[in-house]
């Protein structure tokens, strides 16, 4: 059965769309076959892995995530070909009005686990982009999932945030889904100039350890443009630091799955000029260089 990880945090604009959608790319491109179920009305994930053109057939089309949810289709008729090896569930216009229809459902928090069944066998990986709430189409989502990846801005507030969202998923592994497991925290939108991207990060490293991920996601100018093409940073720009950043995300996903603790090494190369690594350790390495100078 593949395995089902939802892309979850209460709070918008922490990068929560642009780490499921170049994520599904980044192990689609290393042979898994990826579907990304688009659950936020907003449609951004949708659009960011769609051309515009597309794009408004597909939601027009009345087969997306929406008509799935209230039974008017199969998923398999609202899944679409995205790229060779990753395929989206897309969002729909009326999607914003399913928690309201779910609402009056009997067994309504488990009615996503309940339409992916019948496909997560063709697929590795179910990748589920979900709202900036803990609202119904949330709860359906972690009640479905395998695991939990959790997206969070280096920003203050971004703690506050965070508490929320593990006491949410604490509650729901103790009374929906046991198996509810948390993959990891990705911490996005690292200004290294930053000083206070630098301390968030180290408290968020300090208090969860096991759970935080090596690879941080930049700040990057390319990761804001490629949504607007239709395209993921990988293939907007394979070569920008966003792109990087997601690569090595893929990777160390990859391992912690099967069971190599160790965070794999990155893109760095001793072949052509050096490049800045993205990874946890090193940014600590060069702040803790510059402070002894």
């Amino acid at each position: 059965m593949g395995r089902l990880i939802v892309v979850a945090n209460q709070k918008g604009g922490v990068g929560k769309t642009t780490t499921a959608v170049n994520l599904a790319i980044g192990l689609g491109q290393r042979e898994s076959k990826v579907l990304l179920v688009d659950l936020d009305p907003q449609g951004n994930a949708s659009s960011g892995i769609i051309a515009d053109t597309r794009l408004a057939e597909l939601k027009s089309s009345g087969k997306t995530i929406y008509e799935a949810l209230v039974g008017r289709i199969p998923i398999s008729d609202a899944i679409r070909s995205a790229r060779e090896r990753v395929f989206l569930a897309p969002s729909g216009p009326d999607l914003v009005g399913a928690e309201i229809e779910l609402a009056t459902r009997e067994g309504r928090d488990r009615v996503l686990k309940q339409i992916l069944a019948p496909v997560r066998d063709d697929y590795d990986f179910v990748i589920v982009d979900t709202p900036p709430s803990l609202g119904l189409l949330t709860l359906n989502a972690l009640v479905a999932a395998d695991s939990v990846i959790v997206p969070m801005q280096c920003e203050y507030y971004a703690l506050e945030g965070l508490s929320a969202l593990l006491e949410t998923i604490r509650r729901i592994r103790a009374s929906l889904n046991s198996k509810l497991q948390i993959d990891g925290l990705v911490l996005t939108m690292f200004d290294a100039r930053n000083r206070l991207s630098h301390e968030i990060a180290r408290e968020v490293e300090k208090h969860f350890p096991e759970k935080v991920f090596q690879s941080v996601i930049p700040r990057n100018v390319r990761l804001s443009e490629s949504p607007s093409h239709g395209l993921s940073v990988l293939e907007y720009d394979p070569k920008s630091a966003g792109a990087e950043a997601y690569r090595n995300l893929a990777v160390e996903l990859l391992a912690r799955l099967e069971g190599n603790v160790t965070a794999p090494r990155t893109d760095d190369s001793n072949d052509g000029p050096a490049r800045k690594s993205w990874s946890l350790r090193a940014l600590f390495a060069r702040d803790n260089e510059r402070g002894k100078r």
